[in-house]
């Protein structure tokens, strides 16, 4: 075994208590953070010793999960299964709010207040959100700590970036509803919204969240923040000359999904393949292979398909396509297509179209007698618009938005607001 990885086990046994438990496994994996960052990590499982013949395919009750960032020698994750610990020592010289509070701005390096807030606490429990100052970030972060009844930790995870302050485009948040009135009113779309239990399609007006910039002139849809890659956004629509020929079968190639990484990488923070921007070269050599690929999968949808962005995804690249005429329905078609970057051919892809289909076996409500100046006026009350950072790729900085969002909705054929949760 590696020194370097030893003097970590070692130091994790030590730090949590693991006197009672050995070590069942152990791999070096690593990810790319939003900000373009690779970080490697070292997990861990540590099986109680009492369980030295464990043939079992899961890890047993008890089991000592844990994961951490070997640059920053942070830990990310603890996790006891279960909730069951037999460690004989613990972190913490207390675990009131004080205590917790002290230990995660040791441990995660972050500071009260300023990067992370209190969401909840219960009796051995604790959840924190990542905020910026009092605002909420997206995509944000989080902090889970959870306590057994004698006070030994069974459960903490960080996740999110947590960003300092020079990573912040601080300024006074100036959005209100009137400012924004010609987005909220380009916002609001009548859909056709499913009803499950009634298998119905019913037709409402409805705010698809968005969030807007603080200077009122860009938006932002929600999908293009949602993810933690790096986005290339194209928008165009693919055509390919119809073949007279018939074609071969698509055969798809399996996608490996574990990575070996080797603590020679780590330790020379070796940048992760999907960490590199995509060239104009590439870019270039993809929208090819989409051509290539739609022809082949569908090849009667000529232009009917909207290449809308390029990512890197596990040592491939990754293109988004959507409809170019969308439905009203509230889920749209969406193909993800798998790119080789050895050769520029499509090797795989996900279609949401199965999933869709069974919407086909409900009923549509007739009748549409409200019209979408009739609907923004009755929903308008209604509306959300909460200050938030998002993270902007273009500046390599969190920006000041503006989240807009609504819970309620009209009913086009009666008028009628309605809570959204209340039509599932």
């Amino acid at each position: 075994m590696d020194i370097r990885i030893k003097e970590l086990l070692d130091a994790t046994q030590q730090k949590y208590g693991l006197d009672n438990y050995y070590l069942h496994s152990h791999e070096i994996y690593r990810d790319v953070t939003i900000l373009g960052e690779t970080n490697y990590f070292l997990s861990m499982e540590w099986f109680p010793a009492h369980m030295k013949e464990w043939k079992g395919d899961y890890n047993p009750e008890g089991t000592a999960v844990i994961t951490i960032d070997l640059q920053s020698r942070n830990y990310k994750s603890v996790i006891f299964v279960g909730g069951i610990s037999y460690a004989n020592g613990t972190p913490f010289q207390n675990i009131d709010f004080n205590g917790v509070i002290r230990w995660i701005e040791d441990e995660a390096r972050i500071v009260y207040g300023k990067q992370f807030h209190l969401e909840k606490e219960q009796i051995g429990e604790y959840h924190f959100i990542e905020k910026i100052g009092s605002i909420p970030v997206t995509p944000g972060g989080r902090i889970e700590l959870r306590f057994d009844a004698e006070g030994r930790l069974v459960f903490y995870s960080v996740y999110g970036q947590f960003p300092s302050s020079s990573l912040v485009h601080k300024e006074n948040y100036t959005l209100t509803l009137q400012t924004i009135e010609p987005q909220a009113r380009k916002q609001l779309q009548l859909i056709e919204y499913p009803v499950y239990e009634t298998k119905q399609l019913l037709p409402i007006y409805g705010i698809e969240e968005i969030y807007i910039t603080n200077d009122g002139t860009t938006t932002i849809p929600f999908e293009f923040i949602s993810g933690t890659r790096a986005r290339l956004n194209i928008d165009q629509v693919i055509h390919w000359e119809q073949q007279n020929t018939e074609l071969e079968p698509f055969e798809r190639t399996e996608i490996r999904l574990l990575e070996v990484v080797t603590i020679e990488q780590a330790i020379a923070s070796e940048p992760h393949p999907d960490s590199f921007p995509i060239t104009d070269a590439e870019q270039a050599e993809c929208i090819a292979a989409v051509e290539a690929g739609l022809s082949q999968l569908f090849p009667d949808e000529s232009g009917e398909w909207m290449l809308k962005t390029f990512q890197r995804e596990r040592g491939h690249i990754q293109a988004t396509l959507r409809m170019k005429a969308p439905s009203n329905r509230i889920f749209q078609r969406k193909i993800l297509l798998f790119i080789d970057v050895q050769n520029y051919k499509v090797i795989n892809y996900m279609d949401n179209k199965p999933m869709l289909d069974m919407f086909d076996e409900f009923k549509s409500e007739e009748g549409i007698s409200v019209s979408h100046d009739e609907a923004y006026d009755k929903l308008k009350g209604w509306f959300e618009l909460t200050p938030v950072y998002v993270y902007d790729p273009g500046q390599k900085k969190y920006v000041l938005c503006g989240k807009l969002d609504c819970n309620y909705a009209v009913k086009a054929t009666s008028g009628d607001v309605v809570e959204l949760s209340s039509l599932e």
